[in-house]
Parts: C-alpha cells; sequence; structure tokens
C-alpha cells in the first residue's frame, strides 16, 4: 500500500496571504509598530495623520503607511528661504515672545529636512 501527498504551492501561498494568514499577521504586527514609531517621531500634531494598512496587490502582500498632513512633504524635504505674504488681509499677525506682531512680510528662514518615516523605518525593523 503506498500513500501519495501532493502539495499544491498556490493553496499554500493563499492560505499564508489571507488575512488571517500567519504572514499577512505578522506584516500587521510590525507594520502597526512602525506606524506607531513614526506617529512618535513627527514634529507637533503631525502624528495624529499617520495611518498604516496591509494591501494584497500583484506584487504581494505590502504594508502600507501614510501621512496625511497637508505639510508632510514640505517637513519630510525641508524648504529653502521664503517670503510670507498675506493672503486675504493686509497684514500677518502672530505672536513672538508673548508679544502680538503685524507685519507685510516675513522673510523664513527656511527649515531642514525632518524625515521622520524614514526614521520610523529603521527603527520598526
Amino acid at each position: 500500500m503506498s500513500v501519495e501527498v501532493r502539495i499544491d504551492p498556490g493553496v499554500i501561498a493563499r492560505t499564508l496571504r489571507l488575512r488571517n494568514g500567519v504572514v499577512a499577521r505578522k506584516l500587521a504586527q510590525r507594520t502597526a509598530r512602525t506606524a506607531g514609531y513614526a506617529e512618535r517621531e513627527a514634529p507637533g500634531r503631525m502624528g495624529a495623520f499617520v495611518s498604516w494598512r496591509v494591501e494584497d496587490n500583484p506584487r504581494g502582500l505590502q504594508g502600507v503607511i501614510t501621512c496625511d498632513h497637508p505639510a508632510t512633504r514640505f517637513v519630510l524635504d525641508g524648504t529653502r528661504p521664503h517670503l510670507i505674504r498675506p493672503r486675504n488681509k493686509k497684514f500677518l499677525r502672530f505672536e513672538i515672545g508673548g508679544e502680538v506682531v503685524f507685519t507685510k512680510l516675513v522673510r523664513h528662514p527656511g527649515t531642514k529636512p525632518n524625515n521622520f518615516l524614514a526614521r520610523a523605518l529603521r527603527l520598526g525593523r
């Protein structure tokens, strides 16, 4: 009497990739952990705009972390020195050292790049 066992690689791959599969679960855990690092590394309240998901697409399972804050690109890449002028009013209004300042022009010195997403990826390894 002989016993034959056939292994279907497609079935194994689908089983591993299912939402509750081992690989998908581990990828979700790692992606969530890395997104947590991104939330903590993000400046100001930008961390509240960080979200994550696991996608199953033709290239395979992927963990995706996004930051939907409107200034994300400026934070990641930094900015060159630039002028800030009022758009809807005649003056800009802001506080410096507790004093209210009104001006028609601000010469912003620019900002250094802060790639908090790349730092989170390194920490999440």
